[in-house]
C-alpha cells in the first residue's frame, strides 16, 4: 500500500535539508507519494527577541520562503525539483548562513533557471506579496504538529511530527527500515515524541 508523506521544509535550514534528501532515498526503496509543503523559520521566528546575528538570517532567510509560497500556489509540481535545486546550492553548495533581506537572491535566480520556471518569481522574494500565502501554507504545518517546533515537519499518513531530526543521509535499505520505524511510531496514536541533545552538525554527503 501506497505511504503519503507530507513533508514541511524551510530551504535554509540544514537539518531539514538532510531529512528531506533521506526521503528522497525512501522514495527509491519504498512505495511512497511524497506532498512538499514550503513553512518558514522567518515566520516563525517573527516577532520574537532573539540573538541579532540570528535574527539577521531569519531576514535573508524570507526571499526562498516566499518565493516557494508563490511557487507551490501556482506550480505544486516544481516544488520537489526547485528545493532540491536550491537546497543543493544552500547547503551542498556552502551558501547558506547568509543575513540580511535579499541575500538569497542570486541563489533563487539560479535555481528558477535551472528548473525552468519564471525569473518573475525571483522578484517576490523582496515584497509581501505572497506573505499571506506563506503563512497559511507554514499554519498548516502548526495545525498539524503543535507549537514550539522548527523544521522540518514531516507528516506520516495522519500523523505529523517534528522531525526527524538526523544528521546524515541514509541511503538503501538503511533509508527505508527507517522509514518503517518512523511509520510504525506514527500509527500509535499515544506516543509522541523521542529526543536526545545533538553531537554533530548535519552533513550532506
Amino acid at each position: 500500500m501506497t505511504e503519503k508523506v507530507t513533508f514541511w521544509f524551510d530551504t535554509s535550514c540544514p537539518f531539514c535539508w538532510v531529512t528531506s534528501r533521506w526521503i528522497k532515498e525512501v522514495e527509491k526503496v519504498r512505495d511512497i507519494t511524497v506532498e512538499w509543503v514550503p513553512m518558514s523559520l522567518a515566520v516563525l521566528n517573527d516577532g520574537r527577541d532573539l540573538d541579532p546575528g540570528y535574527m539577521d538570517m531569519m531576514k535573508a532567510n524570507w526571499g526562498p520562503a516566499r518565493v516557494f509560497a508563490a511557487v507551490a500556489t501556482e506550480h505544486p509540481e516544481k516544488l520537489d525539483e526547485l528545493y532540491t535545486a536550491m537546497g543543493t546550492r544552500i547547503h551542498p553548495g556552502d551558501e547558506g548562513g547568509k543575513k540580511g533581506y535579499g541575500a538569497y537572491d542570486e541563489v533563487i535566480a539560479q535555481a528558477l533557471e535551472e528548473v525552468g520556471l519564471d525569473r518573475k518569481y525571483a522578484a517576490v522574494a523582496n515584497t509581501e506579496e505572497w506573505d499571506d500565502k506563506l503563512r497559511e501554507y507554514h499554519q498548516g504545518a502548526m495545525d498539524a504538529v503543535g507549537n514550539d517546533v522548527g523544521t522540518p515537519v514531516v507528516k506520516f499518513g495522519d500523523t505529523a511530527f517534528f522531525g526527524p531530526v538526523i544528521t546524515r543521509i541514509p541511503r538503501g535499505e538503511e533509508a527505508g527500515k527507517l522509514f518503517d520505524a518512523s511509520v510504525q511510531l506514527a500509527s500509535y496514536p499515544h506516543f509522541f515524541e523521542i529526543k536526545r541533545s545533538r553531537t554533530e552538525r548535519p552533513r550532506f554527503d
